[in-house]
Protein backbone atom coordinates (compact mmCIF):
# COMPACT_ATOMS: atom_id res chain seq x y z
CA UNK A 1 0.00 0.00 0.00
CA UNK A 2 1.57 3.43 -0.92
CA UNK A 3 0.00 5.96 1.09
CA UNK A 4 0.28 8.95 -1.21
CA UNK A 5 -1.44 7.34 -3.85
CA UNK A 6 -4.62 8.25 -4.95
CA UNK A 7 -7.95 6.64 -4.47
CA UNK A 8 -9.84 5.40 -7.57
CA UNK A 9 -13.50 4.26 -7.83
CA UNK A 10 -14.49 1.40 -10.37
CA UNK A 11 -18.06 1.78 -11.53
CA UNK A 12 -19.68 -0.33 -13.34
CA UNK A 13 -19.02 0.67 -17.16
CA UNK A 14 -23.15 2.08 -17.43
CA UNK A 15 -22.43 4.31 -14.80
CA UNK A 16 -19.34 5.01 -15.39
CA UNK A 17 -18.57 8.89 -15.74
CA UNK A 18 -15.28 10.12 -17.79
CA UNK A 19 -12.47 10.94 -14.88
CA UNK A 20 -14.53 9.63 -12.23
CA UNK A 21 -11.84 10.10 -8.84
CA UNK A 22 -12.71 9.73 -5.59
CA UNK A 23 -15.45 11.15 -4.05
CA UNK A 24 -15.57 10.71 0.28
CA UNK A 25 -19.08 10.48 0.88
CA UNK A 26 -19.44 7.38 -1.41
CA UNK A 27 -19.31 4.15 0.77
CA UNK A 28 -16.33 1.48 -1.02
CA UNK A 29 -14.86 -1.76 0.25
CA UNK A 30 -11.46 -1.90 -1.27
CA UNK A 31 -10.71 -3.92 -5.13
CA UNK A 32 -8.14 -5.92 -3.51
CA UNK A 33 -10.82 -7.56 -0.97
CA UNK A 34 -13.00 -7.98 -3.65
CA UNK A 35 -10.23 -9.76 -5.68
CA UNK A 36 -10.55 -12.15 -3.19
CA UNK A 37 -13.87 -12.61 -3.22
CA UNK A 38 -13.83 -13.02 -6.80
CA UNK A 39 -11.42 -15.98 -6.38
CA UNK A 40 -13.28 -17.72 -3.42
CA UNK A 41 -16.60 -17.18 -6.40
CA UNK A 42 -14.19 -19.11 -8.77
CA UNK A 43 -13.59 -21.67 -6.20
CA UNK A 44 -17.31 -22.36 -5.89
CA UNK A 45 -17.23 -23.19 -9.87
CA UNK A 46 -18.61 -19.61 -10.97
CA UNK A 47 -17.17 -18.05 -14.46
CA UNK A 48 -16.27 -15.10 -13.05
CA UNK A 49 -15.33 -13.36 -16.02
CA UNK A 50 -18.68 -13.82 -17.24
CA UNK A 51 -20.51 -12.86 -13.91
CA UNK A 52 -18.37 -9.60 -14.41
CA UNK A 53 -18.87 -8.88 -17.69
CA UNK A 54 -22.78 -9.25 -16.59
CA UNK A 55 -22.12 -6.95 -13.80
CA UNK A 56 -20.75 -4.52 -16.21
CA UNK A 57 -17.35 -4.32 -14.85
CA UNK A 58 -14.02 -4.03 -16.57
CA UNK A 59 -11.69 -6.75 -14.61
CA UNK A 60 -8.62 -4.67 -15.68
CA UNK A 61 -9.73 -1.40 -13.72
CA UNK A 62 -9.66 -3.38 -10.64
CA UNK A 63 -6.11 -3.82 -10.86
CA UNK A 64 -5.44 -0.30 -10.57
CA UNK A 65 -3.46 0.18 -7.07
CA UNK A 66 -5.88 1.69 -4.28
CA UNK A 67 -9.00 1.59 -6.66
CA UNK A 68 -12.45 1.36 -4.36
CA UNK A 69 -15.57 -0.58 -5.89
CA UNK A 70 -18.65 1.23 -4.69
CA UNK A 71 -20.68 -0.41 -1.80
CA UNK A 72 -23.58 -0.94 -4.04
CA UNK A 73 -21.97 -2.47 -6.86
CA UNK A 74 -20.34 -4.81 -4.56
CA UNK A 75 -23.81 -6.42 -3.66
CA UNK A 76 -25.06 -6.81 -7.14
CA UNK A 77 -22.19 -8.98 -7.34
CA UNK A 78 -22.91 -10.86 -4.43
CA UNK A 79 -26.82 -11.20 -5.40
CA UNK A 80 -25.91 -12.45 -9.26
CA UNK A 81 -23.01 -14.76 -7.72
CA UNK A 82 -25.44 -16.31 -5.60
CA UNK A 83 -28.11 -16.96 -8.40
CA UNK A 84 -25.93 -18.15 -10.89
CA UNK A 85 -24.73 -20.37 -8.52
CA UNK A 86 -28.16 -21.44 -7.45
CA UNK A 87 -26.43 -21.76 -3.64
CA UNK A 88 -27.93 -19.49 -0.99
CA UNK A 89 -25.06 -20.74 1.20
CA UNK A 90 -22.24 -19.45 -1.28
CA UNK A 91 -18.75 -18.99 0.32
CA UNK A 92 -19.68 -20.33 3.61
CA UNK A 93 -16.69 -23.26 3.97
CA UNK A 94 -13.73 -22.56 6.17
CA UNK A 95 -11.48 -23.07 3.63
CA UNK A 96 -12.71 -20.80 1.38
CA UNK A 97 -12.64 -18.10 4.04
CA UNK A 98 -9.42 -18.76 4.54
CA UNK A 99 -7.50 -19.35 1.62
CA UNK A 100 -9.68 -16.36 -0.06
CA UNK A 101 -9.47 -13.35 2.16
CA UNK A 102 -7.41 -10.57 1.42
CA UNK A 103 -6.89 -8.03 4.71
CA UNK A 104 -3.65 -6.68 2.96
CA UNK A 105 -2.02 -4.20 5.46
CA UNK A 106 -4.51 -4.55 7.94
CA UNK A 107 -3.97 -8.12 8.63
CA UNK A 108 -0.10 -7.81 8.57
CA UNK A 109 -0.80 -5.14 11.00
CA UNK A 110 -2.89 -7.38 13.21
CA UNK A 111 -0.52 -9.96 13.03
CA UNK A 112 2.12 -7.71 14.93
CA UNK A 113 -0.34 -7.37 17.85
CA UNK A 114 0.85 -8.72 21.45
CA UNK A 115 -2.65 -11.21 21.75
CA UNK A 116 -6.07 -11.63 19.90
CA UNK A 117 -7.64 -8.71 21.70
CA UNK A 118 -5.29 -6.31 20.68
CA UNK A 119 -5.45 -7.54 16.85
CA UNK A 120 -9.42 -7.36 17.02
CA UNK A 121 -8.67 -4.01 18.26
CA UNK A 122 -7.08 -3.00 14.87
CA UNK A 123 -9.26 -4.30 12.37
CA UNK A 124 -12.02 -2.36 14.40
CA UNK A 125 -9.64 0.92 14.43
CA UNK A 126 -8.95 0.15 10.52
CA UNK A 127 -11.99 -1.66 8.70
CA UNK A 128 -12.24 1.22 7.01
CA UNK A 129 -9.14 0.70 4.49
CA UNK A 130 -11.02 -3.09 3.72
CA UNK A 131 -14.11 -0.98 3.53
CA UNK A 132 -15.45 2.18 5.26
CA UNK A 133 -19.25 0.83 4.31
CA UNK A 134 -18.41 -1.75 7.32
CA UNK A 135 -18.18 -0.87 10.81
CA UNK A 136 -16.86 -3.37 13.26
CA UNK A 137 -17.50 -2.44 17.23
CA UNK A 138 -16.25 -4.59 20.42
CA UNK A 139 -18.65 -4.86 23.39
CA UNK A 140 -17.09 -6.92 26.03
CA UNK A 141 -19.07 -8.50 29.00
CA UNK A 142 -18.38 -11.11 31.29
CA UNK A 143 -18.05 -14.19 28.89
CA UNK A 144 -15.38 -12.47 26.48
CA UNK A 145 -16.18 -10.28 23.78
CA UNK A 146 -18.99 -9.98 20.93
CA UNK A 147 -17.75 -8.49 17.35
CA UNK A 148 -20.49 -6.70 15.52
CA UNK A 149 -20.45 -6.31 12.50
CA UNK A 150 -22.69 -3.70 10.57
CA UNK A 151 -23.09 -2.05 7.27
CA UNK A 152 -23.72 0.82 5.77
CA UNK A 153 -23.86 3.68 2.80
CA UNK A 154 -25.66 1.36 0.12
CA UNK A 155 -29.39 1.81 -1.17
CA UNK A 156 -29.59 -1.88 -1.77
CA UNK A 157 -29.88 -4.53 0.41
CA UNK A 158 -27.06 -6.44 1.60
CA UNK A 159 -27.14 -10.02 0.56
CA UNK A 160 -27.06 -12.67 4.00
CA UNK A 161 -24.08 -14.35 2.15
CA UNK A 162 -22.29 -11.40 1.92
CA UNK A 163 -22.23 -10.79 5.23
CA UNK A 164 -21.93 -14.59 6.49
CA UNK A 165 -18.62 -14.77 4.46
CA UNK A 166 -17.26 -11.52 5.90
CA UNK A 167 -17.97 -12.93 9.83
CA UNK A 168 -16.51 -16.58 8.66
CA UNK A 169 -13.34 -14.45 7.66
CA UNK A 170 -13.45 -12.85 10.53
CA UNK A 171 -13.21 -15.83 12.20
CA UNK A 172 -10.43 -17.17 10.33
CA UNK A 173 -8.46 -14.74 10.78
CA UNK A 174 -8.92 -15.06 14.42
CA UNK A 175 -7.99 -18.88 14.13
CA UNK A 176 -4.64 -17.83 11.58
CA UNK A 177 -3.57 -14.87 14.00
CA UNK A 178 -3.42 -17.30 17.16
CA UNK A 179 -2.11 -20.87 15.27
CA UNK A 180 -5.07 -22.48 17.73
CA UNK A 181 -8.36 -23.79 16.93
CA UNK A 182 -10.86 -21.67 18.17
CA UNK A 183 -14.88 -21.86 18.70
CA UNK A 184 -16.74 -19.35 19.54
CA UNK A 185 -19.24 -19.40 22.23
CA UNK A 186 -22.02 -17.68 20.14
CA UNK A 187 -23.15 -16.34 16.65
CA UNK A 188 -26.12 -14.34 16.08
CA UNK A 189 -27.12 -12.77 12.48
CA UNK A 190 -30.01 -10.58 11.64
CA UNK A 191 -31.54 -12.79 9.33
CA UNK A 192 -34.45 -15.54 9.36
CA UNK A 193 -33.10 -19.04 10.05
CA UNK A 194 -32.52 -20.68 6.81
CA UNK A 195 -34.60 -24.06 6.03
CA UNK A 196 -31.41 -26.22 6.43
CA UNK A 197 -28.97 -24.21 8.76
CA UNK A 198 -26.39 -26.95 8.63
CA UNK A 199 -23.36 -25.55 6.32
CA UNK A 200 -23.60 -22.55 9.42
CA UNK A 201 -23.22 -25.28 11.86
CA UNK A 202 -20.57 -26.87 10.41
CA UNK A 203 -19.04 -23.51 9.49
CA UNK A 204 -18.60 -21.70 12.91
CA UNK A 205 -19.07 -24.99 14.90
CA UNK A 206 -21.26 -22.81 17.90
CA UNK A 207 -24.94 -22.47 18.80
CA UNK A 208 -26.52 -19.92 16.68
CA UNK A 209 -29.59 -17.16 16.99
CA UNK A 210 -31.00 -16.10 14.14
CA UNK A 211 -33.84 -13.16 13.72
CA UNK A 212 -31.21 -11.13 16.24
CA UNK A 213 -30.48 -7.25 16.61
CA UNK A 214 -27.07 -7.58 15.35
CA UNK A 215 -24.35 -9.48 13.34
CA UNK A 216 -21.71 -10.53 16.00
CA UNK A 217 -20.37 -13.70 17.36
CA UNK A 218 -18.80 -13.81 20.87
CA UNK A 219 -15.20 -14.67 21.57
CA UNK A 220 -13.80 -15.61 25.09
CA UNK A 221 -11.86 -13.59 27.68
CA UNK A 222 -9.21 -16.66 27.35
CA UNK A 223 -9.35 -16.53 23.25
CA UNK A 224 -8.76 -12.89 23.44
CA UNK A 225 -5.89 -12.99 25.81
CA UNK A 226 -3.98 -15.49 23.56
CA UNK A 227 -0.22 -14.35 22.90
CA UNK A 228 0.33 -13.92 19.14
CA UNK A 229 2.93 -15.73 18.03
CA UNK A 230 3.81 -13.36 14.96
CA UNK A 231 4.37 -10.11 17.48
CA UNK A 232 6.40 -7.40 16.38
CA UNK A 233 5.82 -4.13 17.94
CA UNK A 234 7.79 -1.74 15.96
CA UNK A 235 6.60 -3.46 12.72
CA UNK A 236 3.14 -3.04 13.83
CA UNK A 237 3.85 0.59 14.42
CA UNK A 238 5.09 0.98 11.23
CA UNK A 239 2.02 -0.28 9.42
CA UNK A 240 -0.15 1.01 11.57
CA UNK A 241 1.27 4.87 9.96
CA UNK A 242 0.43 3.54 6.81
CA UNK A 243 -3.25 2.54 7.85
CA UNK A 244 -3.55 6.13 9.46
CA UNK A 245 -2.41 7.92 6.33
CA UNK A 246 -4.50 5.71 4.24
CA UNK A 247 -7.84 6.44 6.62
CA UNK A 248 -6.90 10.66 5.68
CA UNK A 249 -7.43 9.51 2.16
CA UNK A 250 -10.79 8.36 2.57
CA UNK A 251 -11.47 10.73 4.82
CA UNK A 252 -12.04 8.71 8.32
CA UNK A 253 -9.68 10.16 9.96
CA UNK A 254 -11.25 13.52 10.26
CA UNK A 255 -13.77 14.61 13.63
CA UNK A 256 -16.30 14.57 11.69
CA UNK A 257 -16.02 10.62 10.61
CA UNK A 258 -15.82 10.06 14.39
CA UNK A 259 -18.98 12.22 15.21
CA UNK A 260 -20.66 10.52 12.20
CA UNK A 261 -19.86 6.86 13.92
CA UNK A 262 -20.75 7.95 17.69
CA UNK A 263 -23.88 9.10 16.31
CA UNK A 264 -24.55 6.26 14.88
CA UNK A 265 -23.75 4.04 17.66
CA UNK A 266 -26.45 6.21 20.09
CA UNK A 267 -29.10 6.98 17.82
CA UNK A 268 -31.23 3.25 18.31
CA UNK A 269 -31.28 4.76 21.95
CA UNK A 270 -32.54 8.67 21.16
CA UNK A 271 -31.25 11.55 19.63
CA UNK A 272 -27.65 12.61 20.54
CA UNK A 273 -27.09 15.27 22.21
CA UNK A 274 -23.43 17.55 21.07
CA UNK A 275 -22.07 17.72 24.77
CA UNK A 276 -22.82 13.77 25.18
CA UNK A 277 -20.93 12.77 21.55
CA UNK A 278 -18.15 14.93 22.62
CA UNK A 279 -17.74 13.42 26.32
CA UNK A 280 -17.82 9.88 24.11
CA UNK A 281 -14.47 11.32 22.50
CA UNK A 282 -12.60 12.79 25.07
CA UNK A 283 -13.13 15.84 24.02
CA UNK A 284 -14.81 19.08 25.41
CA UNK A 285 -17.96 20.34 23.89
CA UNK A 286 -16.24 23.73 22.58
CA UNK A 287 -13.58 22.08 21.61
CA UNK A 288 -15.60 19.56 19.15
CA UNK A 289 -17.17 22.51 17.82
CA UNK A 290 -14.52 24.39 17.13
CA UNK A 291 -13.14 20.92 14.81
CA UNK A 292 -15.89 20.69 13.44
CA UNK A 293 -16.11 24.03 12.39
CA UNK A 294 -12.62 23.72 11.19
CA UNK A 295 -14.37 20.82 9.06
CA UNK A 296 -16.74 23.20 8.03
CA UNK A 297 -19.85 21.03 9.00
CA UNK A 298 -22.31 21.18 11.93
CA UNK A 299 -22.94 18.45 14.30
CA UNK A 300 -26.56 19.11 13.08
CA UNK A 301 -25.76 18.63 9.58
CA UNK A 302 -23.55 15.10 10.50
CA UNK A 303 -26.58 13.91 12.65
CA UNK A 304 -28.89 14.35 9.71
CA UNK A 305 -26.32 12.76 7.33
CA UNK A 306 -25.84 9.78 9.47
CA UNK A 307 -29.53 9.41 9.68
CA UNK A 308 -29.85 9.64 6.26
CA UNK A 309 -27.66 6.96 5.42
CA UNK A 310 -29.01 4.49 8.15
CA UNK A 311 -32.64 5.47 6.78
CA UNK A 312 -31.46 3.56 3.39
CA UNK A 313 -30.08 0.70 5.44
CA UNK A 314 -32.90 0.10 6.82
CA UNK A 315 -35.38 0.74 4.43
CA UNK A 316 -33.61 -1.83 2.50
CA UNK A 317 -34.09 -4.30 4.81
CA UNK A 318 -37.99 -5.40 4.43
CA UNK A 319 -37.39 -7.15 8.26
CA UNK A 320 -37.86 -3.71 9.60
CA UNK A 321 -41.46 -1.75 9.81
CA UNK A 322 -41.46 1.74 8.96
CA UNK A 323 -41.99 2.11 12.98
CA UNK A 324 -39.01 0.08 13.43
CA UNK A 325 -37.02 2.27 11.23
CA UNK A 326 -38.62 5.92 12.89
CA UNK A 327 -37.25 4.41 16.57
CA UNK A 328 -33.83 3.07 15.34
CA UNK A 329 -32.53 6.39 13.92
CA UNK A 330 -33.90 7.95 17.31
CA UNK A 331 -37.11 10.26 15.98
CA UNK A 332 -39.77 10.72 18.55
CA UNK A 333 -42.20 10.22 16.48
CA UNK A 334 -43.11 8.82 13.04
CA UNK A 335 -44.42 11.96 11.63
CA UNK A 336 -40.84 13.38 12.07
CA UNK A 337 -39.38 10.30 10.25
CA UNK A 338 -42.00 11.07 7.60
CA UNK A 339 -40.82 14.20 6.95
CA UNK A 340 -37.30 13.40 7.35
CA UNK A 341 -37.65 10.76 4.26
CA UNK A 342 -39.55 13.23 2.02
CA UNK A 343 -36.71 15.90 2.59
CA UNK A 344 -34.13 13.45 1.79
CA UNK A 345 -35.22 11.37 -0.80
CA UNK A 346 -38.32 13.32 -2.07
CA UNK A 347 -40.69 10.34 -1.15
CA UNK A 348 -42.51 8.93 2.05
CA UNK A 349 -40.48 6.11 3.10
CA UNK A 350 -43.32 3.33 1.66
CA UNK A 351 -42.56 4.95 -1.32
CA UNK A 352 -38.71 5.25 -1.21
CA UNK A 353 -38.70 1.49 -0.13
CA UNK A 354 -40.64 0.18 -2.48
CA UNK A 355 -38.26 2.14 -5.08
CA UNK A 356 -35.09 0.37 -3.33
CA UNK A 357 -36.39 -3.03 -4.12
CA UNK A 358 -36.97 -1.88 -8.15
CA UNK A 359 -34.03 -0.99 -8.42
CA UNK A 360 -32.91 -3.76 -7.09
CA UNK A 361 -34.75 -5.88 -9.39
CA UNK A 362 -33.31 -4.00 -11.99
CA UNK A 363 -29.84 -4.28 -11.25
CA UNK A 364 -29.98 -8.05 -11.55
CA UNK A 365 -31.95 -8.07 -14.75
CA UNK A 366 -29.39 -6.39 -16.62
Amino acid sequence: MTSGAPLIHVQRRSQRRPGCTFQPDLRTSSAAWLQGVLAMFEAEGLDVPSLLREAGFDPGSLQRQNARIPVDEISVLWQLAVARAGKPTLGLQRHLAATHSKLGTVGHAMACCADLGGALARVTRYIAVISDATVLSMHHEARGCWMVMAHTGGSLPIPRQRVEYAILTAFMQCQWLTRRALQPLALEFVYPAPADDRSHREAFDCPIRYNAPANRFLISAADMALQLPTHHQALGEMQAHLLDDHLSLLGQATTSSLVCAEIARRLPHGEPRRHDVAADLGLAERTLQRRLQEESVSFQSLLDRTRRELAQQYLAEDRHTLTAVADMLGFVDSSNFFRACKRWFGLPPAQYRARIWDTDTSALAH
